[in-house]
């Protein structure tokens, strides 16, 4: 069986996760789990933060009366188990992602369709 080859971005990609694996030591699938579910926080609070700075219009140089207000803590359940993850708020209360929904406590379809949702807009 024929090992299939990869373009150079692939086998850079692949040599910085063995590097990222190493630096976290991860020994076992208990450590890979929680590394997966950090990286789902790190998704999500990147594009929640994301969301909040283009609908305030911090991308786009708009002038706005509302503005970031910090964050709050929200706890989701996956099926790898509960992530705490920030959320940020805005002063007057008009933020309403659509990464995740302001009710939402979990993730019941795959992280990639909660990306591709979001980028159909």
């Amino acid at each position: 069986m024929t090992r299939r080859k990869r373009i150079p971005e692939g086998n850079a990609r692949r040599e910085k996760i063995r590097e990222l694996l190493q630096l976290v030591n991860v020994g076992s699938m208990d450590d890979i789990q929680e590394l997966f579910k950090d990286t789902i926080a790190e998704f999500m609070e990147n594009g929640l933060e994301a969301e909040l700075d283009d609908q305030l219009g911090y991308n786009k140089n708009k002038d706005t009366d509302n503005s970031w207000n910090g964050h709050s803590s929200k706890t989701l359940r996956t099926s790898f188990g509960d992530i705490e993850i920030s959320v940020p708020r805005d002063r007057k209360s008009e933020f309403d992602p659509k990464v995740l929904r302001k009710n939402q406590t979990g993730i019941s379809r795959g992280v990639e369709d909660i990306f591709i949702a979001c980028t159909d807009n």
